[in-house]
């Protein structure tokens, strides 16, 4: 907005600009300053798409990669420990895998294809957690789970069954890192199914468990319009 006074020159009276990034993560910073009596705001706000692949390091020896590193099966037997290169970010005794997308900040989405397994576990859990829990077990973890035909939120090791579901291919996740928010999506009706709240206390990772079949990931995607 732009706007002329007679007696002092030109006057700029700027409101608010937004700038729209493909960026891991979101941040927000606010600039002013004033000049003959005006004042000018910038407000710059980052586009949170976060874009991952899963993390080798961090899966465990019954999981492989396939897809560019963007989708994880898993395999009965899977590969012996001792063939496996160790490092602290491997999970020793559970079949989960990170996403290397290290998030600290800001509202994210990604999906994830789920139709080819019966028992997977889908969500978001700090970067330190330890690699000798399963996610969902521990204060370090919130995920959504699918077993037995049935959903459920977990984190702490409480499980909360989650309805209205019922076994769709591919289903969101919404991370609002900042709200403490964490929310299972339905694409299709793009609707919040279910959510959690917490606070998030450091660098986040996408996160899944998997005991049968396989998951693909979709990640750098746009949230749907409508989502709260």
């Amino acid at each position: 907005v732009v706007s002329k006074n007679l007696n002092s020159g030109w006057l700029f009276a700027v409101h608010f600009f937004r700038f729209y990034f493909e960026v891991h993560c979101v941040t927000v910073s606010v600039n002013s300053y004033t000049e003959c009596g005006g004042t000018l705001k910038l407000f710059a706000v980052q586009k949170a798409d976060v874009q991952f692949k899963l993390d080798d390091r961090t899966a465990h020896s019954s999981l492989d990669l396939f897809k560019k590193d963007t989708g994880v099966i898993y395999r009965i037997l899977g590969l012996d420990p001792s063939h496996v290169q160790q490092n602290p970010e491997r999970f020793r005794d559970w079949a989960v895998v990170f996403g290397d997308g290290r998030i600290t900040g800001g509202r994210h989405y990604w999906e994830v294809t789920v139709k080819k397994s019966s028992e997977f576990r889908l969500g978001v859990a700090e970067e330190a957690m330890s690699r000798d829990d399963c996610v969902g077990t521990n204060r370090s973890s919130w995920v959504f789970g699918y077993v037995q035909r049935k959903w459920f939120a977990m984190t702490t090791n409480q499980r909360v069954p989650v309805t209205l579901v019922g076994k769709p291919d591919r289903v969101g996740i919404l991370l609002d890192y900042e709200a403490g928010h964490i929310g299972l999506v339905d694409i299709p009706k793009a609707r919040v199914i279910h959510s959690m709240r917490a606070t998030f206390r450091g660098p986040l990772c996408p996160a899944f468990g998997l005991w049968d079949g396989e998951l693909l990931t979709h990640s750098g995607l746009e949230e749907p319009e409508g989502l709260k």
